[in-house]
Order: structure tokens, then sequence, then C-alpha cells
């Protein structure tokens, strides 16, 4: 007897008194009602929609429009006015841009966080987004420009943020001062130590 036939025959000695099943119940019953998700499946949508809103914290709530002449700008507590200075007359080099031109709020809202948190996890100290500025208040480039205000000023990593100058993009991009990461911060500390001895 050759290998194949011997396999076929162990096949039917193993399924013995199996039945096919019919046509009409030919697919597996999983033993839920028809026409929703499973608890399971609802706690696990609830869950991630949950991290999806610890992910993104900035808010799409109502803003206060800036007018579209007026520059932005902002500074936390302790950050010396030369800083925002010399960022404002674009004394530090773009290390990063965001180009959000023309894009709609919700997908800026999604690509800022990731943006600001990775140019802030290696180690970027200033970078420039550029969003656009319409002649009118409420044109979607000023709404756009408005919600940045806000949103800038809820990360942690932000330090301050101004208008460009008119060769960088003028009241339609803004620079952004992100503090120094513990990292950076712990090499300052070790360089300043070896020049003091």
């Amino acid at each position: 007897m050759t290998q194949p036939a011997r396999d076929d025959l162990d096949f039917r000695a193993l399924m013995g008194d199996v039945a096919p099943l019919s046509r009409a119940r030919n697919r597996a019953d999983p033993g839920r009602r028809q026409g929703g998700p499973s608890e399971a499946q609802l706690a696990r949508r609830e869950s991630a929609a949950a991290e999806q809103a610890d992910r993104n914290f900035l808010s799409d709530d109502f803003v206060d429009l800036v007018p579209p002449f007026d520059p932005l700008a902002y500074r936390r507590d302790g950050i010396q006015q030369g800083v925002v200075d010399r960022l404002r007359h674009g004394g530090y080099a773009a290390q990063a841009r965001l180009h959000l031109l023309r894009l709609p709020l919700e997908e800026c809202r999604r690509a800022l966080p990731p943006f600001i948190q990775e140019a802030h996890a290696h180690d970027l100290r200033s970078v420039l987004i550029v969003h656009g500025r319409g002649q009118a208040i409420d044109s979607p480039a000023n709404v756009l420009r408005s919600y940045l205000a806000k949103w800038l000023a809820q990360f942690e990593e932000v330090q301050a943020y101004v208008s460009a100058q008119p060769s960088d993009g003028g009241l339609g991009a803004t620079w952004v001062m992100l503090r120094k990461s513990d990292r950076a911060r712990a090499a300052n500390r070790e360089r300043q130590q070896k020049r003091r001895g």
C-alpha cells in the first residue's frame, strides 16, 4: 500500500461518524444575536475611544478668533523676553517644519501632537509651523491659526511661540520654541560641570 492511500485510510478512520453540515446550516453559529456587536467588542471600542481621547487632548471646542493681521505671541513664565525676540526674528534655525496649509481642522488637530512630541523626543528646540492666514476673520486659514494659538499653549513641551517674519511665512507661519528634554538638560549640566573643572 502506498503512503497516500495509507494516509487516506487513517483520515477516514479518524473521521468515523462525522457527517457534513446541511446546506442551510453550513456556517458556524457564534451564539450571539444578529445585528449588533458583542459586549466584548463594545468594551474594546470604548477603550480605544478613551485611549484616542487621551492621546489627543487638544480641544476642538469654541475658540476666540484671532484677527487676521494680529501676530501670535505666547511665552511661559520664566522664559526671557530676549529668547522670544530672537525666536521672532528667526534667530534660531528651523529644525523641523509642519505644513498645515489647506488641511481640514480635524486633520491638523491629529497631526500637531505627534509632531510636537516627536520633535521634543529628538531634542529639537525650534520648529516652524506653516498654517496660512486668510484675509477675513472667519476664513478657514484664520480659524486654523486661532486654534493653533490655543493648542500650542496646551503642550507642556512648548515654551513660547510667535508669528514668523515675512521671509519665513509672516503671519501665515509660527515659530515654536520647545523646552529641552531631560536628556538634553542632563548633557548640558555635564558640559557645564566639565567646564568648571
